[in-house]
């Protein structure tokens, strides 16, 4: 039987190359990334959205080693560093001697550099996976950070190296004096790298990292190096890490050895896990869901990193697709046109569970007070509330939105997981 002109079109849809509907995303994204300074034109604002930008390209680049080929690093944060405090070098070049460099090219120096680090590393890194390669990536973490303190003229010491981006060659008559300028720079060099590194994950070499992630043995059985596949994703995502470094250092100017740090890489990895390394865009959520964590929240509570680290553990316990997991677990919904069949039972478990969650830092926050504020020093201020901490009907409130919250939401769970069966289901769940 032949296919008919509509089912022949239909098939061929998928292998027509670029179409609307994948540049979609891509349209939205750059015009919201346009028009954000004009939504939030604060200076702090600016500057959050700027580390946000920063944080989404090392975690992509991070996310090609993990989620794509399957190397689980706990030294990453090196390739960005160095690739940063080779661009503070030449920042400080341009000032000394008066190099006609354009600001805007700096980030392609600190990615080749970081290449170049990531082709000697990598020889011999990558020669296995798993345990020994998470080893030799922590031992080699150690070392440079450690080499950050030794090597002054390089690194700077504990100091660190500074310099001043506003002596660079002029880009079209733009000097880079204001933080929105820099917005729109930084912006510049994440949707490419983004759009680069997406477009490597489409390439034979993007696609048998994949191979070689789940099973190394039939990739080899294939006719393909397992170790070159896996080399030339580490040498890409060193690049990207520098590239992430030179954005580091244009935005802030200085550079230290906590940028080469194990907290560094340990952040990183939290980042790419919370967002989800299953999914592409995994880690620009886990990015833009820590930068608002650790800026605005940090602002809040001084214990903001006990709440993070809870979120985190949470994520891999319940969701470990991530949140971008979560969002793609929906879909099927979306498809089926039953989405909004969860709207009610989401309204009646979540509100709880967020009065459970406000409950239990309730406790929290009043506790941390008590334990660490000075004698006689009894007020303290909490979800824009001043009260006093020592008073009892503080703690019974807290523990009575943890308990009933975690109550009711425990009784509408089942009607959820109902609902959401119905959702999922092509009959509407029907035996």
């Amino acid at each position: 039987m032949t296919q008919t002109a509509q089912e022949r079109a239909h098939v061929s849809a998928p292998a027509s190359g670029i179409t609307l509907s994948r540049l979609m995303p891509w349209i939205i994204a750059i015009l919201f990334l346009l028009i954000m300074p004009i939504l939030f034109g604060s200076n702090s604002a600016i500057t959050i959205m700027n580390q946000m930008m920063i944080t989404i390209v090392f975690a992509l680049a991070y996310n090609m080693l993990l989620g794509q080929g399957g190397m689980l690093s706990f030294g990453h944060a090196v390739y960005m560093g160095v690739g940063g405090f080779m661009c503070m070098h030449i920042i400080r070049m341009v000032e000394k001697y008066g190099i006609p460099l354009p600001l805007p090219v700096l980030p392609l120096f600190g990615g080749l550099f970081g290449l170049g680090l990531a082709m000697i590393i990598g020889s011999f890194s990558t020669r296995k996976a798993g345990t020994v390669f998470a080893m030799i990536s922590l031992g080699i973490g150690e070392l440079i950070a450690a080499c950050s303190v030794i090597i002054v003229v390089f690194f700077g010491g504990e100091e660190g190296i500074s310099g001043d981006r506003t002596y660079g060659l002029p880009f079209f008559g733009i000097e880079f004096l204001q933080q929105k300028e820099v917005y729109y720079l930084l912006a510049f060099w994440t949707v490419l790298s983004t759009i680069l590194m997406y477009l490597f994950s489409r390439t034979p070499v993007g696609r048998m990292a994949n191979a070689v992630r789940d099973n190394p043995e039939r990739a080899e059985f294939l006719g393909y190096s397992a170790r070159w596949v896996r080399y030339f994703s580490f040498c890409a995502s060193g690049f990207f890490a520098g590239i992430a470094g030179g954005m580091f250092a244009i935005n802030y100017e200085i550079l230290t050895g906590e940028q080469l740090s194990l907290i560094q890489s340990g952040a990183i990895l939290l980042i790419t896990f919370l967002g989800g390394v299953g999914l592409f865009f995994g880690p620009i959520i886990g990015a833009i869901v820590f930068t608002l964590l650790q800026t605005v929240l940090s602002l809040q509570t001084e214990i903001w990193q006990l709440y993070v680290g809870a979120l985190f553990v949470a994520a891999v316990m319940f969701f470990p697709g991530g949140l971008a997991g979560v969002l793609m677990m929906h879909v099927p919904a979306i498809r089926l046109g039953k989405l909004h069949l969860l709207i009610v039972p989401y309204i009646r478990t979540l509100v709880p569970a967020v009065l459970c969650i406000i409950g239990v830092a309730v406790i929290l926050e009043i506790l941390f007070h008590v334990r660490h504020s000075a004698p006689g020093d009894n007020e303290m201020t909490l979800f824009w509330i001043t009260f006093d901490s020592h008073n009892p009907v503080a703690w019974a409130i807290g523990a009575v939105l943890a308990l009933g919250g975690f109550w009711l939401a425990r009784m509408s769970a089942p009607d959820l997981r109902d609902a959401w069966h119905r959702a999922n289901t092509l009959d509407g769940g029907a035996a």
